[in-house]
């Protein structure tokens, strides 16, 4: 990799007594800029400090020194040096006087995309997103350079403040071949883009910084014309352009749409949905973290597509190693956490999956369990032990043990009737993010298919099957087993898809998974279901006693029955609100 970067050029319209501390400094090659504020000490900047340059404050004199030596300062309050790619930006006062200089250090990058090379010898637009100083214009100048000189194509920059291809008439040689048109104003690129394509017949235009809606459209006109784009955009990942509602067309844009009855019903989402408008103008995103780590996107209407449903899209994300080695890794996306809170002391996060802790203390039978000889002790010295409070100590108690990830739970690799695995199935119905849950939750090999054709099983709601003949008709043509649950509840649909796999066995059941009957995940709804599931487990299985938990809000006890329901047995609400509580019966 090559650096050039003119710093004397800069160093040269600087005062002196602001340019020798520099010249002397040990980190000179990686200045990022100089800052000199009128009444204020100057400072340089280097990527992880900034040190003051003289104990002398500003003064208009070093300003003016400055100013004198740049070239003119733009609509957009930048001037730089002829020739070079520094960048020198001004604040100013409400009059209109320059009150503060930024002298930004730019350096050309030689060998910067071999990260991306690939993708732009493709001949599809690419666009750059990241944080400010994170590399996108530069990468932007060498992306140029190789288009023009190493693939030899007609290419045009459109560069408004003069920053890829440096100030004066003639550009940077960083460049390459690539041509450069200047835009007078910066509210004026748009004219310009639209210009460049009818007037000079590029077969790629390079823009930084898209950040109005006219530059948008702007964009998507060019792409149409079937010219590659390469740009950069205000935002820092795909998820800020979709809640952006300016700069949303660059990723096709977001409407809401209403769905059919029976389109809802096989989606089994609501009837308003999001959806993509139209064809993402670029067909490649590149989200630049750091300088030498970028994730890929390679199809960009799937991941919005596949943002729009709720779920993270796979991820490419490519890194420079110390010997220059560009490596490609590509991450499957993980389930979102369902307790983000959940977290013991020291920031180790825990499972909501945990050991049995020995419990004692609800009432068995209608009559109380003996509390554990500490706690008794406690309440014999006067101490008020309460039901909550004595439940609140054993949950903790069992919180602060770490679980260890069991194996996977299904190995083979042929299902109960000698398909394939992953199962594929085709839900009706059924909202699809309660199967994806389930699925990621217990690791079950499942796939999710929205085509009939190639699904081994249908798996619908049996309320609809009754009213869709054609379903039926279908499912028996294409010779599909078609299965029904009863309710489209994560316990329903758990156990559904384990009796496919042929992993249900009533006699033994399972312990519970948490992440299936829990809602939000708040702290009352994990300890309302981890007091449901020790009571099953440690006196209603093992003792056949009744137990009565304790008062909870209805829709917390709605998932308490989930949970019992899970482990075959019955259980029932009763008493009057606030106290409404419920009562676990032995099968």
């Amino acid at each position: 990799m090559q650096i050039t970067d003119d710093l004397n050029r800069l160093l040269d319209i600087v005062p002196d007594d602001i340019r020798r501390p520099i010249e002397q400094h040990p980190q000179r090659d990686s200045l990022i800029e100089i800052v000199m504020d009128l009444g204020r000490h100057p400072e340089a900047r280097f990527p992880s400090s900034a040190e003051p340059l003289s104990q002398m404050p500003v003064s208009k004199a070093d300003l003016n020194y400055c100013i004198e030596r740049v070239g003119h300062f733009g609509g957009d309050n930048r001037a730089g040096i002829e020739q070079t790619l520094h960048r020198i930006s001004a604040l100013r006062n409400r009059s209109g006087e320059i009150i503060g200089l930024t002298l930004r250090v730019g350096r050309a990058v030689f060998g910067t995309i071999g990260i991306i090379r690939d993708l732009v010898e493709t001949g599809r637009s690419i666009l750059m997103l990241g944080r400010p100083g994170v590399g996108k214009t530069t990468a932007l100048r060498e992306i140029a350079r190789v288009l023009a000189d190493d693939l030899k194509k007609r290419v045009v920059i459109i560069d408004t403040s003069n920053e890829i291809a440096g100030d004066g008439d003639i550009p940077h040689p960083a460049i390459g071949r690539a041509r450069r048109m200047q835009v007078a104003r910066p509210e004026l690129q748009h004219q310009v883009m639209i210009e460049a394509v009818e007037n000079h017949m590029p077969e790629v235009i390079v823009i930084d910084e898209i950040g109005t809606e006219l530059e948008a459209l702007a964009a998507r006109t060019i792409a149409e014309r079937g010219v590659q784009l390469v740009g950069t955009a205000h935002g820092n990942r795909l998820e800020n352009l979709m809640k952006n509602p300016t700069l949303a067309d660059l990723i096709g844009g977001i409407q809401a749409v209403t769905l059919g009855d029976d389109e809802a019903r096989r989606r089994g989402s609501q009837k308003t949905v999001l959806e993509r408008k139209a064809p993402p103008t670029f067909e490649i995103a590149v989200e630049m973290l750091e300088r030498q780590r970028w994730v890929i996107h390679e199809d960009v209407a799937d991941a919005i597509d596949t943002l729009l449903r709720g779920r993270q899209p796979g991820e490419q994300i490519r890194s420079v190693s110390d010997t220059g080695e560009v490596i490609i890794a590509r991450e499957s996306p993980a389930p979102p956490a369902r307790f983000p809170g959940m977290a013991k002391s020291g920031g180790a996060s825990v499972s909501p999956i945990r050991p049995v802790t020995p419990l004692s203390g609800w009432r068995s039978a209608g009559k109380m369990v003996p509390m554990p000889p500490q706690t008794a002790e406690l309440a014999a010295n006067g101490s008020a032990v309460s039901e909550t409070r004595y439940f609140e100590e054993l949950l903790e108690e069992s919180l602060s043990v770490t679980p260890v990830a069991a194996p996977g739970r299904f190995s083979q690799h042929v299902g109960p009737n000698g398909e394939d695995l992953p199962l594929h199935v085709y839900p009706y119905g059924i909202a699809r993010h309660q199967l994806e849950q389930v699925i990621s939750t217990l690791n079950l090999p499942v796939v999710l298919t929205k085509d009939i054709d190639s699904a081994d099983v249908v798996l619908a709601l049996r309320s609809n099957v009754r009213n869709q003949s054609k379903l039926r008709h279908l499912a028996k043509t294409r010779q599909v087993p078609l299965h029904t649950i009863k309710a489209s509840t994560l316990p329903h649909v758990a156990r559904a898809l384990r009796r496919l796999l042929d992993m249900e066995d009533p006699s033994t059941p399972e312990i519970a998974d948490l992440t299936l009957f829990a809602r939000s995940g708040s702290s009352d709804e994990i300890e309302a279901l981890e007091e449901a599931r020790l009571a099953v487990e440690q006196i209603v299985i093992p003792k056949g006693q009744p137990v009565e938990l304790l008062p909870r809000s209805p829709h917390v006890r709605k998932m308490q029955h989930e949970l019992v329901e899970h482990y075959h047995l019955k259980s029932h609400s009763f008493g009057e609100e606030p106290n409404r509580r419920l009562r676990i019966y032995p099968a």
